[in-house]
């Protein structure tokens, strides 16, 4: 059964996402388009679009063509925008990488990304000339400057002559994100101009951002959920974007309430801090109002007691990169319950399918994902078996995401296909234990996964990183489990370590808990 939006449509222009995202910045050009939340530098709205023209003469005058490939390689900065929407205004499309990245990572996207180009900062130049050592490209430029490279001034004082690129929306790509999607190696996302400029549009439906916001970015832009929902999503909507390189919680607090923050988009682990941490009551973040989490499942639990603490509504929404990223929020205007992810956006169409049976499954009965909408990806670069087991042949895109909806329409991500363990024939969803386990006060964080067992076939087993402070036992964390759920979900193993491996956005690095 297909489940629609509850909202209506929203139309969707056929344009450039540059053409999109800037279209309003010569109303209001002496705006705060973009803060460097650490050093206070920024750019209004007239530089944002004066500079992104002279970052697309450039590039085009070094010889970049629309399709070509330029890898980004840089954390957050105000120059960012600059580059990304630059590299699309001259019809090429930028290939985000992550900034945690080592050489050996990097030069697999450059080669796999096919690019001509690497755009970076100094203090990543180590890695980024390692990395084209393996695997050469035409240029580095280097955002800051640095011996032997050109730097952004150089590209933004070009006098070439704006480029004049025709750009199917439909069709043509803006930008290559790597995602392992539901299984297996990166692989690089192929999102078009209309798959961005739809996500924004939907977004928008849904949240109440406008000149006056003023949004931390955080999250990294290389992150498909950075680069939709907070960059191009607050600079579409007229808002000022705080951008931050990497997150410090000090640092972050500070820039919460030094720049009068009112959007605040983040993963759960930064969540987890704001409700927790005894360091938070010493600023004053009165000014903010949304905590918005995205990225990894947020206990409802915890957002409860966030904004308890804060005095704001802590939301949340589900996407992946190959949704452009976002399928499913809380409206601004709708009050959910915690633990939801909210609704289906405008022009978006949901199907739950039974694990078990592939039929659809029955009413208030779990089932995977299926999401279609204007949002999901071209398919995975030069990798059709990988797109036909992703994008059916009606444009359904199985997330693997197990999940149920209410009779609200709001929807709820119990767990993925493939990290559901099952235990004597049982299936036990590792996100539902991590949640209860995060209740406990003396952990101050948790993963659970699967592993063999010759009587169960699988048992849960914990990771447990344990409160500064406190002291508890593999036995204490077991019963605190086991009087809380059905006797098939109890937690038979614990292993006590310093972190929880995430990645940049917050998922839970399982691979990396079964490695050891």
């Amino acid at each position: 059964m297909t489940l629609p939006s509850t909202y209506p449509d929203v139309d969707i222009p056929d344009v450039s996402v540059p053409a999109f995202v800037l279209r309003n910045a010569g109303d209001h050009k002496d705006d705060q388009a973009l803060v460097d939340g650490l050093s206070g530098d920024q750019l209004s709205y007239g530089q944002l679009a004066a500079y992104v023209d002279r970052v697309a003469a450039a590039l085009a005058e070094r010889g970049i063509k629309p399709g070509d490939t330029v890898a980004v390689f840089s954390p957050n900065t105000i120059y960012y925008p600059v580059v990304f929407h630059g590299i699309a205004a001259a019809g090429a499309l930028s290939s985000t990488i992550n900034s945690l990245y080592g050489p050996d990572e990097i030069a697999f996207q450059l080669k796999d990304s096919g690019a001509k180009m690497l755009i970076t900062v100094s203090p990543f130049l180590d890695r980024a000339r390692a990395a084209t050592e393996k695997q050469p490209v035409e240029e580095i430029i280097v955002m800051d400057g640095a011996d032997g490279h050109a730097s952004l001034r150089d590209l933004i004082t070009s006098q070439a002559p704006s480029p004049q690129v025709q750009i199917n929306a439909a069709e043509d790509l803006v930008t290559l994100p790597y995602s392992s999607g539901t299984t297996g190696l990166p692989k690089g996302v192929m999102l078009t101009h209309r798959n961005l400029v739809a996500n924004v549009v939907q977004c928008e439906a849904l949240f109440d951002v406008g000149p006056g916001e003023r949004l931390i970015a955080v999250l990294p832009f290389f992150h498909i959920y950075g680069l939709t929902v907070l960059m191009n999503v607050g600079l579409s909507s007229g808002a000022t974007v705080v951008t931050m390189p990497r997150f410090d919680l000090e640092q972050f607090l500070t820039v919460l309430q030094d720049q009068k923050i009112t959007r605040a988009y983040v993963a759960p682990p930064i969540v987890l801090a704001l409700a927790k941490h005894p360091m938070v009551d010493k600023f004053d973040l009165s000014a903010l109002s949304v905590v918005f989490s995205g990225a990894a499942p947020l206990d409802a639990d915890l957002a409860d007691a966030c904004a308890k603490r804060l005095g704001c509504s802590v939301k949340q929404g589900y996407g992946m990169t190959e949704l452009s990223p976002v399928s499913h929020a809380m409206p601004d205007a709708m009050d959910l319950p915690a633990g939801s992810v909210g609704v289906t956006l405008p022009n978006t169409e949901c199907r739950l399918v039974s694990v078990e049976t592939g039929e659809d499954a029955a009413a208030g009965e779990p089932g995977e994902l299926w999401v279609r909408g204007p949002q999901v990806m071209k398919g995975y670069l030069n990798n059709d078996e990988a797109t036909a087991a992703t994008v059916d042949s009606e444009g359904w895109l199985h997330t693997g995401d197990v999940a149920v909806v209410d009779e609200q329409g709001a929807f709820y991500i119990v767990d993925r296909v493939k990290e559901l363990i099952k235990y004597k024939g049982y299936q036990v969803a590792p996100a539902e234990l991590e949640a209860l386990l995060l209740g406990h006060p003396k952990i101050a964080d948790a993963a659970v996964i699967g592993v063999p067992d010759e009587e169960g076939g699988e048992i849960p087993k914990a990771f447990v990183v344990v409160a500064p402070g406190q002291e508890i036992s593999p036995e204490d964390v077991m019963s605190y489990v086991a009087e809380r759920v059905a006797p098939h979900k109890k937690v038979r193993a614990v292993e006590f370590i310093e972190t929880i491996p995430k990645s940049a956005s917050g998922k839970i690095l399982r691979k990396d808990l079964r490695a050891k």
